[in-house]
C-alpha cells in the first residue's frame, strides 16, 4: 500500500495517535538529494515527523521543523501541510560515518550532534508560532519527544525509523506519535505506558508488514481505537520561478548588481527539490528594478 497518514483517538477520548508509512516519500527525497544511507535515515525520520505533526494542522497551515547542528550533516529542514505533503533537504546530503558499534546501526545522532530544534507554525498570523528546545540525543524521535513535553506542554511518545537496503534504497520509512489529552485519567496513562514499553522498533514493525493501522491499534490496545483520517502521504514540492525569483529579490541589489556583473545566466537550484531555474541578464535586471 502507498505511503498514507492514519490519525486516531481512542474510545475514552483520552488519548491521539498518528501513525505514518513513508517509504516511497523518503525514497523520492533521497534520489532529489542523493542522500547518503545515514543522512536518508535522518532525513527520513524528520520527513515521517513531519508528515504526522502537519496533520496536527488545519486549512493552509505550515509548519517547518530545523535542525541546525555542530554534528557533519550541520542540519536538516523539513516542511509539512496539513494535507500529507511534505518536503526537506539536509544542508550536507552525503555525509557518510561508521554504523554505531552497540548495535551495527546507522548513527544518526553521530552525524546531527548537539544544536537546537525549531519548530515553527504558520497559521496565518501576523507572526508564526516559533518553539526551540535544545537537542537531547540527535536522533530525532527522543528530541521530538522533548520538545512536546517542554514547549507544548504535551505527554507524549515518539517513534521514527528508516531502514536502508545495502544498495542504499529504502527498504522501509515510518513512525508513531501518541500524546495523552488533558484530564488523562490515570487508566489511561498507565495503559498507554505499558503500550509504548512494548512497541518494538518502528522498523521492526514495519518489516514485519504492520501497517499504520496496526501501529494505532497496538498503542491504543485496551483503550479502543477509532479512526479519525487516513491521508495519502508523498513528497512534493512548491517551487516555481515566481518564488525563485523572490528568494533572488530577497538578495539585495548588491547581490543582483554581482550577479548582472558576471554577465551569465544565473542558475538557482530549489533547495528541497533540487530543480534548476536559470534566468537570463535581461531577467535579472528586470527584478533589480523591481527594488
Amino acid at each position: 500500500m502507498s505511503d498514507h497518514l492514519i490519525r486516531a483517538i481512542s474510545g475514552n477520548r483520552e488519548i491521539r495517535a498518528f501513525a505514518v508509512s513513508t517509504r516511497d516519500t523518503v525514497e523520492t527525497m533521497r534520489q532529489c538529494h542523493n542522500t547518503s544511507p545515514v543522512v536518508s535515515a535522518a532525513l527520513g525520520r524528520l520527513l515521517s515527523a513531519g508528515a504526522m505533526m502537519g496533520s496536527m494542522l488545519q486549512g493552509d497551515d505550515k509548519l517547518t521543523l530545523s535542525i541546525r547542528s555542530d554534528g557533519p550533516v550541520e542540519g536538516l529542514t523539513v516542511t509539512a501541510d496539513a494535507e500529507g505533503h511534505v518536503k526537506g533537504f539536509a544542508l550536507e546530503p552525503e555525509v557518510i560515518n561508521p554504523v554505531r558499534e552497540s548495535d551495527k546501526k546507522l548513527d544518526v545522532g553521530g552525524i546531527v550532534g548537539n544544536g537546537t530544534l525549531k519548530v515553527i507554525k504558520d497559521q496565518g498570523l501576523k507572526d508564526p508560532y516559533i518553539g526551540e528546545v535544545g537537542l537531547i540525543t540527535g536522533e530525532i524521535a527522543e528530541d521530538l519527544t522533548f520538545y512536546f513535553a517542554q514547549s507544548e506542554q504535551i505527554p507524549s511518545a515518539v517513534g521514527l525509523g528508516v531502514l536502508m537496503n545495502r544498495n542504499n534504497t529504502v527498504r522501509e520509512a515510518g513512525g508513531f506519535i501518541v500524546q495523552l489529552l488533558p484530564g488523562a485519567s490515570e487508566m489511561s496513562i498507565s495503559t498507554l505506558e505499558r503500550n509504548v514499553a512494548k512497541v518494538s522498533s518502528v522498523t521492526e514493525l514495519l518489516k514485519e508488514g504492520k501497517t499504520p493501522e496496526d501501529i494505532v491499534n497496538l498503542l491504543l490496545d485496551g483503550v479502543g481505537a477509532e479512526i479519525l483520517s487516513d491521508t495519502p502521504v508523498s513528497f512534493k514540492c512548491d517551487c516555481g520561478r515566481e518564488r525563485i525569483s523572490r528568494v533572488l529579490i530577497s538578495l539585495g541589489k548588491k547581490e543582483l548588481q554581482g550577479l548582472i556583473a558576471e554577465n551569465r545566466d544565473a542558475e538557482v537550484k530549489c533547495q528541497f527539490c533540487g530543480k534548476a531555474y536559470s534566468f537570463s541578464i535581461p531577467e535579472l535586471k528586470e527584478l533589480l528594478a523591481s527594488l
